[in-house]
């Protein structure tokens, strides 16, 4: 952490759809790290998914602003969203950093689980030059198993990676889908208006 910089959070993802798993590590990462701000980045497109199987951008984004609103360190952008094409960290950083200045240090949150995937994200290892990574684990996680995945870059980038439990992971964006398929509730996995959201537009039936 570089002396009198301000930090900001950076919390990318799909959010299809948000959850309280993505919140509490937002709340989380804020407290222990000192974040000035938690921005929030919907992707456009994801790389890794094919298109048809994403929900909208516009109910993503949507739902990510009604989960995030009440909390002033959170806020929402739409730099992913209004950028054609795939949407890539390396893209989402660098604009981010432009907007936010250069006396200003990045620190993306993710969870432990993509971070040991990293490597295979466009222009992956320059990441961690670009700004410092929050691996978010579930209690009782072994860290050995991304650092196993990120072998030396583990080492070699050792002051710009922090793991940080957190209890809320378990629950998973994909699992409220398919309990919502199955009309099964997963009311209580989310904010309340983003549920009543889900069920007013008729989503993940």
């Amino acid at each position: 952490m570089t002396k009198g910089k301000r930090r900001i959070g950076v919390m990318g993802g799909t959010f299809d759809p948000i959850h309280y798993g993505h919140l509490v590590a937002a709340a989380e990462a804020a407290e222990e790290f000192r974040l000035e701000q938690v921005v929030f980045v919907p992707a456009g497109q994801p790389p890794h998914k094919r298109p048809e199987t994403v929900t909208d951008a516009r109910h993503r984004f949507l739902m990510t602003v009604l989960a995030t609103v009440a909390n002033d360190v959170f806020v929402v952008s739409r730099v992913d969203i209004d950028r054609p094409g795939p949407s890539y960290t390396v893209d989402t950083l660098t604009e981010l950093q432009r907007l936010y200045g250069p006396e200003t240090e990045l620190y993306f949150i993710t969870g432990a689980d993509a971070m040991s995937q990293i490597l295979q994200w466009k222009d992956g290892e320059s990441l961690f030059e670009m700004c410092h990574f929050i691996a978010a684990t579930r209690p009782g996680y072994s860290l050995m198993t991304f650092k196993k995945a990120l072998g030396p870059v583990a080492q070699k980038f050792k002051d710009r990676i922090h793991p940080l439990q957190v209890p809320a992971l378990a629950i998973s964006s994909s699992d409220i889908r398919h309990r919502i398929r199955q009309g099964r509730s997963a009311r209580y996995l989310l904010p309340d208006p983003v549920w009543h959201y889900i069920m007013k537009n008729g989503l993940y039936r």
